[in-house]
């Protein structure tokens, strides 16, 4: 019978840029996983801090040559989308590539002033507020403003949102509106909930901007909630948004920059084809010919990355516990942990990740579901994102069958209660942070244990 490895290389182009093996056990961005299992045990999540830096530069390098290519006359501006994951560890990794950052919420601006404390970001950096905006939220955004960050923009969600920073702010605000896009057909609603109505923009602009000293309107917003992917869906969102920009931009001269939202995928499958040049290319040459027939200039362009930012920096992994034949065909491999603890996405969105086995890659495969170890029935992983069903090696009965997930770095520890209370008191896992040395030596470094049943017992109550 053919073996694991074989199936893999029949499957996908592999090795490939992020994954190899040798000795049958699994490397990850030149990293060998199994050491880290045999260092920290299991369960335990990765994140690897340089893949966070090159996806950076990557997304700079296709619009920077998009905008080369096009000859465009207008910069790019990478935001990194902070509710992707809000830890130190990220956010300071990511602003070393010279970038800047989009909230959510009242309790991101605590964490700008973090940063601005040790010196990781400049009074200078953008910060584009984004959301619907609690009272806290409108306060903290106006006390950055009044504190001397320039570049600090609250992007309008609603008609009444700017009356707050007319209470609250002190010194000329750059503000920006958020346009409410039309939802992918498919959608259950026609219009995001969030944003301003296309046929309102100007009117708000006119009644509340144009006429107070206090303000000035920097910047158009949008976000495609399908992602940036090559549909028609998309390119008209896009065009009708840049049709809106030119219509402001020949009544309101200090508005010079987009922002296009987030949304480039991640890899979910260790076959994955997104061609991100051409898709960074098209946003310019569209951008670039809509203004040319309204005669007005190209703006600057942001975008605001999350997922894309810091996906593919995560990886979780799981031992096999043991096996179970349910129904006579029903192979279970059972994890460690619970996916609905560690990887909420699975179970709440039927979200795809790459699953590979870490070691026993010379044994043959078979069919198999994965199993977490809570009595929830959703709390399971059958199917992968290029096959509706998962494989993986049947090794003997006296080895260990080791397994990770990769490029599951956004959202994860937020959604899955990071701290608090998990589903059937499973503990969140050990997290190691990787990194490189100076001379490019692979260093590792223990962010945080294995949950304690004493924390949990604490926030209960006992």
């Amino acid at each position: 019978m053919e073996k694991y490895r074989d199936l893999i290389e029949q499957t996908f182009f592999f090795p490939t840029e992020e994954f190899k093996v040798e000795n049958n056990e699994l490397f990850f961005n030149g990293i060998p996983t199994m050491d880290i299992v045999r260092e920290y045990g299991t369960p335990v999540k990765l994140t690897y801090l340089p893949k966070i830096s090159s996806q950076i530069q990557k997304a700079k390098g296709y619009f920077g040559d998009a905008i080369k290519k096009n000859d465009y006359k207008g910069e790019y501006i990478y935001c990194y989308c902070t509710k992707s994951s809000h830890f130190r560890f990220v956010l300071e990794e990511a602003l070393k590539n010279n970038i800047n950052i989009e909230t959510s919420s009242a309790f991101d601006i605590p964490i700008v002033r973090k940063l601005n404390e040790t010196g990781k970001l400049s009074k200078s950096t953008y910060v584009i507020c984004n959301g619907y905006k609690t009272a806290q939220y409108t306060q903290n955004i106006s006390d950055l403003v009044n504190d001397g960050f320039e570049n600090c923009i609250p992007i309008l969600d609603n008609l009444e949102e700017i009356n707050a920073y007319d209470k609250l702010v002190t010194k000329t605000c750059k503000v920006g509106i958020r346009i409410a896009a039309d939802e992918d057909p498919k959608f259950e609603f026609y219009t995001s909930r969030l944003g301003v109505r296309y046929n309102d923009v100007l009117d708000l602009y006119k009644t509340k901007i144009e006429n107070n000293p206090k303000f000035e309107l920097k910047m158009l917003h949008v976000f495609v909630n399908s992602g940036i992917k090559d549909t028609t869906y998309y390119w008209g969102e896009l065009r009708r948004f840049i049709h809106k920009y030119c219509e402001m931009k020949k009544v309101c001269p200090t508005l010079d920059c987009i922002d296009i939202g987030g949304g480039w995928p991640i890899k979910t499958s260790v076959h994955f084809d997104y061609d991100y040049a051409y898709m960074a290319d098209q946003i310019v040459k569209n951008i670039k010919k809509i203004c040319a027939e309204h005669e007005v200039p190209t703006p600057n362009i942001f975008s605001e990355f999350g997922s894309f930012t810091v996906g593919e920096s995560g990886a979780a992994l799981y031992s096999i516990l043991g096996t179970k034949l349910q129904n006579d065909k029903e192979e279970w491999f059972m994890i460690d942990s619970s996916f609905i603890t560690t990887l909420p996405d699975v179970w709440g969105l039927n979200q795809k990740y790459i699953l590979l086995a870490l070691n026993q890659w010379d044994k043959t495969y078979q069919k198999a579901k994965v199993g977490g170890i809570t009595c929830d029935s959703q709390d399971y992983y059958n199917s992968e994102a290029h096959v509706n069903m998962v494989f993986l090696p049947d090794p003997p009965k006296d080895e260990k069958l080791y397994i990770g997930f990769f490029h599951t770095g956004a959202y994860q520890e937020s959604l899955g209660g990071y701290g608090g209370i998990q589903h059937c008191l499973i503990p969140a896992p050990k997290h190691v942070l990787i990194d490189k040395d100076e001379n490019g030596k692979i260093t590792t470094r223990l962010f945080a244990e294995e949950q304690t049943k004493e924390s949990m017992l604490k926030i209960l109550g006992y």
